[in-house]
């Protein structure tokens, strides 16, 4: 399965590149667009309807100010969408928060932080790992890298 990383327009692309860069450490598949919840809505609705067809597993949706187009996507598929609330305004992207992560009962939209861009791609991959094993095992070795890391830089601060 591969994921799509749909942005609603190309300023967002520095934040929805960490994605990408975390999904190609990985190994994973992925596909980028540019869909607009306000001046590309047709485009978004039937990217949308048709992802799980086309072998899409998750899809990550990253947007600023009113940040609609993670729920967008979300209320045509049944794919988990994972939203990235990007700081793209005056407010400091808490108003894209808001909009992303108050969505109404029935289409959910897991919400990383502001930015998030790397913990969405590691929620993706942790749902695509459910049924990979591989990936599961990639997950596994990632975390315990990541340990080693935190346990190093403790050493490194005892021995000072």
């Amino acid at each position: 399965m591969k994921v799509a990383i749909v942005m609603g327009s190309d300023s967002d692309l520095p934040i929805m590149q960490k994605s990408a860069e975390i999904l190609k450490q990985f190994g994973v598949q992925y596909s980028m667009r540019i869909y607009s919840a306000h001046r590309t809505p047709d485009e978004a609705r039937q990217f949308a309807q048709s992802a799980r067809q086309e072998g899409y597993g998750v899809i990550i949706a990253g947007a600023g100010k009113a940040a609609h187009l993670a729920g967008a996507l979300a209320s045509q598929t049944i794919l988990p969408i994972i939203g990235i609330p990007i700081k793209a305004s005056t407010l400091d992207g808490v108003d894209a928060l808001f909009s992303t992560v108050m969505m109404p009962s029935g289409v959910p939209v897991a919400t990383v932080a502001i930015d998030g861009a790397v913990n969405a791609a590691l929620l993706a991959i942790q749902i695509l790992a459910l049924s990979d094993t591989a990936l599961a095992d990639k997950l596994l070795a990632y975390k315990e890298e990541a340990r080693q890391a935190v346990i190093a830089k403790n050493n490194q601060l005892n021995n000072l």
